[in-house]
């Protein structure tokens, strides 16, 4: 699932840190690095793995929200003397810091992520490694992988390689400033092309079936003893963006199932209740999806300025795209039947990442081996098998989901006896309790969820209702019920 990105103002951070450091508690975070990890990192930052190849005279950007400083990829686009284009896209060596067995890589498979709240992180790797010494900070000389993808003028990949080089990125930019840059013509080439690449990605995307979701970023602040929230939807820089990762994620797997081994990302499609029951929560919130318009392209046509909209989204990443599962295979007779991922329609992995996800430096460890035509090294192979139940055991999606549930609680705190307008997206008439007069809800006006109980009606899935608050408590026991309505009387 796509992260729901959240800011909060420091009134807000300051009114919420004890429910946010219980939350922290509750997950068993590691928000401190053991002293020998530290010693590790601060000697592994001294002293790297550097490789041969030197490209440190390509002109890499990276684009990152403002004050990142865990920078994983840097890229330099340019036109092809022949016609279409050509992608440098560099990735955080951090196989050049971290060796298998060692304290580092010991700490990083029982973290496996980095977590994110809406008061900071919790960081995969020491910062000195993550923000520091491996990060593609600018006019810093740093080893990574060094990805190259030709594309034909409309955009489809024909040659992608990859290969271990030392590169320094020459500027840093913000999503807010490229975007201000491409649209008022002041963009040199190498960045106005991302608006060319990314838009062509996005057709090729739009032509195979996948499915990209624009999530927008959520506003918290905290005034006159109330909090407040807003939202930011995505601007298309984003999705340009996140094109030339996917590109790359799509390559790397390309290349695993040509030769093996490999770790794929996989996802089956959405079983037809799932898209029936979205279908039902798009009338509920006055959505208009056709029988003859699929998800894809209902998805591709809202709108996240709009809260309804941005609602069904929010709901279609939680339904839909958690359905996601590691798949590890030793070689070409042991290739998963399942492949695919279906939200992206075509076989992928996660390599653009290692500072911030475990599997990024597995995945990416395998395709240099392969674009070098060597095996993989043993201790890749060695870790394979249990690398798809490593990565089920992170933390990250609960981080996210239960920061978003508290800060909903908190913002709703101050208006219990309050009714709202709702629309029912889950319902607890099925399982081994069955309860048809329990469910959740969807709000129009905030756009956040709760549970909802019913005195006497059973709820429909799908229906419009009229709910009134009865609980909204950040601190609450039981983090499933933090927010609680009940369905008004004669309503449903």
């Amino acid at each position: 699932m796509p992260r729901r990105p959240m800011h909060m103002s420091e009134a807000a951070e300051a009114a919420l840190a004890t429910a946010l450091n219980k939350l922290r508690t509750d997950l068993q975070t590691r928000s401190v690095f053991p002293d020998p990890v530290l010693a590790a990192a601060e000697a592994a930052a001294r002293a790297p793995r550097l490789p041969d190849k030197d490209a440190t005279d390509l002109p890499l950007f990276t684009i990152d929200p403002p004050g990142s400083k865990d920078l994983d990829q840097a890229m330099y686009l340019e036109r092809r003397p022949g016609g279409g284009f050509r992608v440098h896209y560099a990735i955080a060596d951090v196989a050049a810091f971290v060796t298998a067995g060692d304290a580092l890589d010991a700490e990083a498979h029982k973290r496996i992520v980095t977590l994110y709240f809406p008061d900071g992180k919790v960081p995969l790797h020491p910062p000195v490694l993550s923000e520091g010494a491996a990060s593609l900070l600018p006019n810093q000389k740093v080893p990574a992988l060094l990805w190259e993808h030709d594309l034909d003028a409309h955009g489809e990949v024909t040659r992608s390689s990859v290969s271990r080089a030392l590169v320094r990125s020459k500027a840093k930019l913000d999503y807010a400033g490229v975007q201000q840059a491409i649209d008022s013509g002041t963009a040199e080439e190498p960045l106005a092309l991302l608006r060319d690449i990314g838009t062509l990605r996005e057709a090729v995307e739009a032509e195979r079936g996948g499915i990209s979701l624009s999530l927008p970023d959520q506003e918290v602040t905290f005034e006159d003893g109330s909090f407040r929230l807003s939202y930011r939807a995505a601007l298309p820089v984003d999705g340009w963006n996140e094109q030339i990762s996917l590109m790359t994620g799509m390559a790397a797997a390309t290349m695993m199932l040509a030769g093996g081994p490999g770790i794929l990302r996989t996802q089956e499609q959405a079983p037809t209740h799932e898209v029936t029951r979205l279908r039902r929560i798009a009338q509920g919130l006055g959505i208009d999806w056709p029988h003859h318009v699929s998800y894809a392209e209902l998805i591709r046509s809202l709108d996240p300025h709009d809260h309804k909209h941005a609602a069904f989204l929010h709901e279609a990443a939680g339904a839909l795209l958690l359905k996601s599962v590691y798949r590890s295979f030793r070689d070409r007779d042991h290739i998963p039947a399942q492949t695919v991922h279906a939200a992206i329609a075509a076989p992928y992995t996660h390599c653009t990442a290692p500072l911030r996800r475990l599997v990024d430096r597995y995945a990416g460890e395998v395709c240099v081996a392969a674009g070098a035509d060597r095996d993989a090294p043993e201790w890749v192979l060695a870790a394979l098998d249990d690398l798809p139940g490593t990565m089920a055991r992170a933390k990250g999606s609960a981080a996210d989901r239960q920061s978003v549930d508290l800060v909903e609680a908190a913002l709703l705190m101050d208006r219990v006896g309050a009714t709202f307008d709702a629309v029912v997206i889950d319902t607890a008439a099925e399982g081994s309790r069955p309860n048809p007069r329990e469910g959740e809800v969807q709000l129009a006006e905030p756009a956040v969820l709760g549970s909802v109980t019913s005195a006497a009606a059973e709820l429909e899935l799908g229906a419009s209702v009229r709910v009134q608050l009865q609980r909204a408590d950040p601190a609450f026991a039981d983090k499933n019920r933090r927010i609680l309505f009940s369905l008004v009387e004669g309503e449903g």
